[in-house]
């Protein structure tokens, strides 16, 4: 999606990159919406940790670093 948003607005030349990363894109974060969703259900995530993932999603890397830090809490432990 970078490479294609280059060609599209730097030299002007294309906007294929963008028309197809574009919608593939959106469609990988809609899934780690729904991903972080259900995870919340089934580890019994306070709306707090569930909101903070959600909003991970957004800056470039976010997930990553949401995930070390649940990690570290042991919030992606399953509790019997």
């Amino acid at each position: 999606l970078l490479v294609g948003m280059y060609f599209k607005y730097v030299p002007e030349s294309t906007e294929v990159g963008v028309q197809i990363a574009g919608p593939i894109h959106g469609m990988a974060f809609m899934a780690y919406l729904g991903v972080a969703w259900f995870t919340a259900d089934a580890l019994a995530w306070s709306g707090r940790v569930l909101v903070l993932a959600l909003v991970a999603g957004v800056p470039p890397y976010g997930s990553v670093v949401f995930e070390r830090w649940a990690r570290r809490r042991g919030l992606l432990t399953p509790t019997p």
